[in-house]
């Protein structure tokens, strides 16, 4: 039984071992994957910044575009609803998707627009040890002035085996989180009226004032 048991110990630490250079790999896969498309959507928001101005509306149909193969808003946005989500109709669920993608366009694109230059930079990711369709990536924003920021992305794995993101934190505050308990507080005023809720988001977004809250961070 001893015997046994020590066999069963060394082929456990074998099989770790092997184990840790396909991760290495995988994990240096997912930084230049994370970093061409956030390299991409960087150039793209550059390219076009003047058309913010002139077509807010065409802005936001390119960005999506540009997005929409990185970012599971759908996902996130479930994540938003929370327990909330059983109480909607597909078409409601559809409903707010659409609202949570524009109300973070409409509520960050001038930001970001009128932001002087920066550099985002992978600094490394790490997939989960206990499921390895779940990762995190690091990452740093650096203005033109020096001022550096912490970013996080959260990643996970498709069926079809793509990395998408699903949440991010920027310096240290959970915008998903940030989000969600915002939908709470709206269902605790309009008394469980979740339509209520979905039309308002756009007002909701904007008093949440996220954006500030990071600047004091």
């Amino acid at each position: 039984m001893v015997l046994i048991r020590r066999s069963m110990l060394l082929i456990a630490f074998v099989m770790a071992a092997l184990a840790l250079p396909v991760q290495a790999q995988q994990e240096q896969e997912l930084i230049q994957y994370v970093d061409e498309n956030t390299q991409r959507l960087v150039d793209k928001l550059n390219e076009e910044k003047g058309l913010y101005e002139r077509d807010p509306e065409a802005f936001y149909v390119s960005m999506d575009k540009e997005l929409r193969e990185f970012v599971d808003f759908r996902r996130i946005a479930a994540r938003v609803m929370g327990r909330y989500a059983r109480q909607t109709s597909p078409e409601q669920r559809d409903e707010f998707v659409v609202k949570f993608k524009r109300s973070m366009f409409d509520s960050y694109a001038q930001a970001l627009v009128s932001a002087d230059d920066f550099s985002i930079k992978v600094k490394g990711a790490e997939i989960n040890a206990s499921n390895s369709d779940r990762a995190t990536v690091e990452m740093e924003v650096q203005t033109a002035s020096g001022n550096r920021y912490p970013v996080t992305y959260s990643m996970y794995k498709t069926s079809e085996g793509r990395w998408m993101m699903e949440n991010v934190i920027v310096e240290g505050i959970n915008i998903g989180l940030a989000f969600r308990d915002r939908f709470a507080q709206e269902m605790e005023q309009n008394r469980g009226q979740v339509q209520a809720v979905i039309d308002g988001w756009s007002d909701a977004v904007e008093s949440l004032k996220l954006e500030d809250e990071v600047d004091k961070s």
